[in-house]
């Protein structure tokens, strides 16, 4: 059994789906203890327990003290299962991040599945609908397997309330990943989400956007959601290449100026540009568990987050070493998937 300290790394929820993640596809049993001991309130909230219970459902596995603030889980899975699922986070807990606990397993699954994921789809600190289905998905693609996912409902933090439905054709094992340059940029733009809350706001993110990167009015969207449970908004500014497409996103927040969202994620945009590599930090943080699972792949990024280091640590414990993490220069790393013997 591996056995983990949840307070290591960035001491939060990633640890844990990185372990369930990994237990499905190597079928180990893993107990971790401490979990989310970097966080003001410490264990297991009802995001992180959907994430376990989903994991368990399509494992078939054996699950000890998994409950509301829960600080250690013991899990053990069976036979890795397709099929029909729908797991609901019942608050405004990110469905995306439930998502990527069981979907690597399913993408070497030995059938299709289908899953329908209720709760929140547009959250602070968690990769949105858009990330998934714009840049994430596309590069599974390339892989081999083809995942679908539809928006039936935005959910936006803190109402929540969204539902994704996902399809999931597999294959048999993964092809490597290669993303080492970025190629010609082919195009900028941006998209402003805005639900249940004036149009105003929008307009001005888009102007502050625009103006920050000289985008033309045409390559500048702003889209009303009138089926969100509640008030949302969300800046995103989409960078496609040759090789990659990237996305920066901020969230409107309360007491926060539309024009501080819009400037924070232009700025972020602008950092991408200006660096040369084809994987921005949060991608990494996607992708790291991919390199693990398919031998061969590699990436360039810029310096890791926390997040990535800690997928790094937990990915050791099932696997060994197989992902190996370089600097080359100031502010750009390398990383690059390895056989077990290398």
């Amino acid at each position: 059994m591996v056995i983990l300290d949840g307070s290591q790394g960035e001491g939060g929820g990633q640890i844990l789906r990185s372990a369930l993640a990994l237990s499905l596809i190597t079928g180990q049993a893993f107990r971790i203890d401490n979990i989310r001991a970097g966080r003001a309130r410490p264990g297991l909230l009802r995001q992180h327990l959907t994430a376990v219970e989903a994991a368990a459902t399509i494992g078939n596995a054996r699950v000890e003290g998994a409950a509301i603030g829960a600080r250690s889980v013991a899990f053990a899975p069976s036979k890795l299962q397709g099929g029909a699922f729908m797991f609901s986070v019942g608050t405004a807990g990110s469905t995306t991040l439930v998502l990527q606990t069981v979907l690597p397993a399913l993408l070497t699954a030995p059938a299709p599945s289908t899953i329908i994921l209720e709760g929140g789809t547009h959250n602070p600190s968690a990769p949105p609908f858009d990330f998934l289905a714009d840049v994430y998905l596309p590069l599974v693609a390339r892989m081999g397997p083809q995942v679908k996912v539809v928006l039936e409902r935005p959910g936006f933090y803190p109402a929540g309330g969204g539902r994704l439905r996902v399809e999931v054709a597999p294959t048999p094992s993964l092809s490597p990943l290669v993303l080492l340059e970025r190629g010609a940029i082919k195009r900028r733009h941006a998209r402003v989400l805005i639900a249940n809350l004036p149009r105003a706001i929008a307009a001005r993110e888009v102007e502050v956007v625009a103006s920050r990167l000289g985008l033309a009015s045409q390559d500048c969207v702003i889209e009303q959601r009138s089926d969100s449970a509640g008030p949302g908004n969300a800046v995103l500014v989409y960078v496609e290449a040759e090789h990659v497409t990237e996305v920066m996103v901020g969230f409107g927040e309360k007491r926060v100026r539309a024009e501080a969202v819009a400037e924070e994620v232009a700025t972020a945009a602008t950092e991408y540009l200006e660096s040369d590599v084809p994987v921005g930090p949060h991608l990494a943080d996607q992708l790291v568990l991919l390199l693990a699972l398919a031998q061969g792949s590699c990436f360039r990024t810029s310096t890791p987050t926390m997040h990535a280091r800690t997928q790094l640590e937990t990915i050791s414990k099932f696997m060994g070493r197989v992902v190996h993490a370089e600097q080359e220069a100031a502010g750009t790393w390398r990383f690059d998937g390895r056989s077990v013997a290398s």
